[in-house]
């Protein structure tokens, strides 16, 4: 039996020859060098590796390779559009939301999987979907401005 994995990362089909029970957190940032994703915990605690697998959040520290197969996996590095960053991206930057930066990886892909789904969200919403990423450096204050600042724009662009 093989071991390699077939998926897509970061919407180019790619294989990885890492055993089926390496963690996705380290077959990102050692074979394929993506060291925006970052371990905080190792647990499934502070939400620092998420990714998004199929559009859903996941904690890469805690997703051995076997359930990646056939699958997408986003990571902070594709979800700029070429060398234009993301909108979020620049609103955490702007609104003071990026401060270590270990967080900020996780941070910004939980947000944008909450905004499609949920594009106009109210303040109580954002603070509960972020809930599962932890910052020490932040407060949130700057997070919850950014997020509220794209969803502004968003709506700007609605009109």
């Amino acid at each position: 039996m093989s071991d390699t994995t077939r998926f897509a990362l970061n919407g180019e089909a790619v294989e990885s020859q890492a055993g089926p029970m390496a963690r996705l957190l380290d077959v990102l940032r050692t074979e394929f060098r993506l060291t925006g994703t970052k371990e905080g915990c190792g647990e499934g605690e502070c939400g620092a590796c998420s990714v998004l697998v199929d559009g859903t959040v996941v904690c890469a520290c805690l997703v051995p390779m076997v359930q990646i197969a056939g699958r997408s996996v986003e990571t902070i590095e594709g979800i700029a559009h070429g060398v234009d960053l993301d909108p979020l991206q620049e609103a955490f930057i702007s609104e003071g939301g990026v401060q270590c930066g270990a967080c900020t990886p996780g941070m910004v892909l939980t947000a944008r999987a909450f905004l499609d789904k949920n594009p106009n969200p109210d303040h109580s919403e954002i603070r509960e979907h972020l809930a599962g990423n932890l910052c020490r450096c932040t407060g949130y204050v700057g997070i919850y401005r950014a997020m509220e600042r794209v969803i502004a724009d968003m709506q700007g662009d609605a009109s």
